[in-house]
């Protein structure tokens, strides 16, 4: 059975391995404070389905109140370690929906059914406000069952990466934002696709960008949102000739084969 990949808009997507469904950094909303979801419907009710659900970083457009409140009763999640106490209102929400929380970090592994998930360092700002001290980490997550597949949640490039992620087969990279400029710790077209270069894996899907953009900018910076889809499809050719990129339209999924 192959990895079944839908991308359902900016990080979040499904991941369907060994029949197990995987949901990343869940998004379902119509509008975020000042972002609104400029493309694609939100996701169906379908996409909140989920055996197991992965929050790489604190930032509330990865871990989102209302929208791990739609989740079913029971649902597990992982968490980087420190979330439950930075962020009060997850505490309350896993004791209203029942939600199995697990605290991990970097190099923790988590065993549902026939998957391994491992969690990574990712070189991002994971604290929920971008004041305080730093006590939760961003974290990125390797899945492995038929296939390895590597969701960076949001990271900057950073040398040990191919290192500390290890062989894969899928690559789930951040190419872009929701606003007209990246700040440090995030992943452009071209940082991407030299990422994308130092892991080889067989397979990529881009993710978080053109999904979201801020209330009355439409003018500012429009490229941003628009491109660097199609930006890193045209450099991954470059740096990573090897790879075969998928790039999906929101709700949009790829079958790709197992584990090498």
């Amino acid at each position: 059975m192959p990895v079944e990949i839908t991308w359902w808009g900016h990080a979040t997507c499904t991941v369907e391995d060994s029949g197990i469904r995987v949901l990343t950094d869940p998004l379902f909303a119509r509008r975020l404070a000042h972002l609104r979801r400029r493309r694609g419907a939100p996701p169906p009710p379908e996409a909140r389905r989920a055996d197991l659900v992965l929050v790489s970083h604190l930032h509330a457009d990865h871990l989102h109140l209302p929208s791990l409140a739609a989740l079913a009763p029971g649902t597990r999640l992982l968490v980087p370690r420190g979330a439950s106490r930075a962020v009060g209102g997850l505490r309350r929400l896993a004791r209203l929906r029942r939600l199995r929380i697990g605290e991990v970090v970097p190099g923790d592994l988590t065993q549902v059914g026939d998957l391994v998930v491992r969690a990574v360092s990712a070189r991002h700002d994971g604290r929920r406000l971008p004041v305080g001290p730093h006590r939760s980490p961003a974290l990125g997550y390797v899945v492995e069952g038929r296939a390895r597949t590597y969701f960076a949640g949001d990271t900057g490039l950073f040398e040990e990466m191919a290192e500390e992620v290890g062989p894969v087969d899928v690559a789930l990279l951040p190419v872009g934002g929701w606003g007209p400029f990246l700040g440090e710790g995030h992943l452009d077209a071209g940082r991407a696709a030299r990422a994308l270069a130092r892991l080889a894996p067989r397979g990529a899907v881009p993710v978080h960008y053109g999904t979201y953009w801020p209330i009355g900018m439409d003018a500012v910076r429009p490229h941003e949102f628009h491109a660097p889809g199609d930006e890193f499809v045209r450099l991954a050719a470059q740096y990573a000739p090897g790879v075969r990129v998928h790039k999906l339209g929101h709700g949009q999924s790829v079958r790709l084969g197992g584990v090498k």
